[in-house]
């Protein structure tokens, strides 16, 4: 089981479990989730006006290098992500969750308002691809520092029993925004025509972020910091007797050395999560409309209908986590990638709408066996003390990769002609998976590691104690069972080494 923060009275007892208090639940769980679906609301609209951005910053480029372009501004962010993965990190476990996640919605709400003001390249030059860029590298800066600080917001305030599905609702909101910017740009586009949304139409999209934004900062301001957080807060003040301020300090050569196998699993966790989710969400609007010449309309259409779908699985995937473990789910969705990656894209590309949208589905329920779980499992891989700083640098060193999908993609299908390659480059996702599957511990249904037992209700606090301390007993065994087979290691290296000794006349 996970190592426990140590209790006052020394034994683990009733009034050391945290019985959550379900209104501050609700505040957090709106607050992380709205905050994520604003982040991913900016995605979703770049992914589904790509094309248009491409005619508005790269007017001189053929269609398919626009294509590119606009999809590589999309990725080039993600190179500084680990850089505010860092800098949010270790402010997060300094000062609070709370506070650091107030300041990276406000970054990303001004960032993605000021794409919608930047003048055409007709108008400015090149200043216009570059100061897109520049918006681009701040949203990438914040988001290093926000998914995975609302992924631990949710984590610390939710009961161990119901992580899972309390966690699912942070990737709703990922698809919820998704499924938000992809409908007000069919909207504005139906509305506006063609060529009145290349010309401006598509920055009202990019002004919605102010609102979103106020409206998140808010929730956020609203809710307090963590449980968890002001558990390590006073054992801090209880065994140093210092001030609060003396925040707790990370060395990364200690979370390097001693939890490589955790970052090594949240690694291929992310990638396998998000370049599948990239893939699906991101690139294949493009996809569609770009190779399979589909009308824009139609092939985003079909995007947002599998996204819907897929709001419906999301938390029931992570409901069903509580009950039967996360890792069944990303064993299941990686062996499913795998095996249906090729027959997915044959049903993609058959030209008819039912045949590409079971297609789309298909992929879109594997992608809900990955999401409905890895906002619950990521969190609880690392103890409170460090689990901002250790979580957002990996994760954030695993998105440089899958950020890159969209436009890896996008080279590969154009220089080669070969429509299958996303499958191709899905299925080397999926082994990643498998690994990634067979190794991860199982964490539903347990404390976050450096905490204490947190419940919904008292009934639940009893039930919990009880389960703790079969885990604890059954730990002490295995801890013993291992003492015993080391003493026999022992008693045999021992016996090795008296042997040698009987031999030298000196040491006998």
């Amino acid at each position: 089981m996970p190592p426990l923060i140590p209790t006052q009275s020394g034994t683990l007892e009733l009034h050391d479990i945290t019985i959550v208090d379900q209104s501050k639940l609700k505040k957090a769980i709106s607050a992380a989730a709205l905050g994520n679906a604003m982040e991913w609301f900016d995605f979703g609209v770049y992914g589904f006006v790509a094309y248009a951005l491409g005619k508005v910053f790269f007017p001189d480029a053929s269609p398919s290098v626009q294509m590119i372009a606009a999809l590589g501004t999309f990725s080039v962010p993600f190179l500084v992500r680990p850089l505010g993965g860092v800098f949010f990190g270790v402010l997060g476990d300094r000062f609070g969750r709370q506070k650091v996640l107030s300041t990276t919605i406000i970054i990303m709400a001004v960032s993605t308002f000021c794409i919608g003001l930047i003048p055409s390249y007709d108008s400015i030059g090149i200043w216009a691809p570059i100061l897109l860029l520049l918006c681009k590298l701040a949203q990438g800066f914040s988001v290093g520092g926000e998914y995975t600080g609302a992924a631990i917001f949710v984590a610390e305030y939710a009961p161990d029993r119901k992580r899972g599905f309390l966690g699912s609702f942070l990737d709703f909101g990922s698809i919820a925004g998704f499924v938000l910017g992809a409908g007000v740009v069919v909207l504005l586009q139906s509305i506006l025509g063609e060529d009145r949304f290349v010309e401006w139409g598509w920055r009202l999209p990019f002004f919605m972020a102010a609102p979103l934004g106020f409206l998140g900062l808010y929730l956020r301001h609203a809710a307090e910091e963590t449980p968890a957080f002001q558990q390590q807060l006073e054992m801090m003040e209880r065994e140093d007797q210092e001030d609060v301020e003396n925040r707790p300090r990370v060395s990364f050569r200690e979370i390097a050395t001693r939890f490589w196998r955790p970052l090594l699993i949240c690694v291929g966790l992310v990638l396998t999560t998000n370049i599948t989710y990239y893939m699906l969400l991101t690139y294949m609007p493009s996809y569609l409309t770009h190779n399979m010449h589909y009308a824009e309309g139609h092939g985003v259409l079909i995007i947002i209908a599998v996204m819907i779908g897929m709001l419906f699985v999301q938390p029931v995937i992570g409901m069903a986590s509580d009950r039967f473990g996360r890792r069944p789910f990303v064993l299941f969705g990686s062996v499913a990638l795998l095996v249906l990656a090729v027959p997915c894209f044959r049903l993609i590309i058959s030209g008819e709408i039912g045949l590409i949208f079971l297609g789309l589905f298909i992929l879109a329920v594997i992608l809900n066996a990955f999401t409905g779980v890895m906002a619950s499992t990521l969190p609880a891989m690392f103890p409170t003390r460090i689990r901002y700083s250790a979580l957002a640098s990996a994760f954030n060193i695993a998105i440089i990769l899958a950020g890159l999908t969209p436009t890896i993609a996008a080279a590969l299908v154009d220089s080669s002609g070969n429509l299958y390659i996303p499958a191709y480059y899905l299925m080397l996702v999926a082994v990643i998976g498998i690994v990634t599957g067979i190794f991860m511990k199982e964490t539903a249904n347990r404390p976050l590691r450096g905490a204490t037992p947190s419940a919904s209700s008292k009934k639940e606090a009893r039930e919990l104690l009880v389960q703790t301390y079969e885990h604890i007993e059954q730990s002490v065994e295995d801890i013993d069972a291992e003492i015993a087979r080391l003493q026999v290691q022992i008693q045999a290296l021992e016996a090795r080494k008296q042997q040698y000794v009987d031999l030298h006349p000196k040491l006998g």
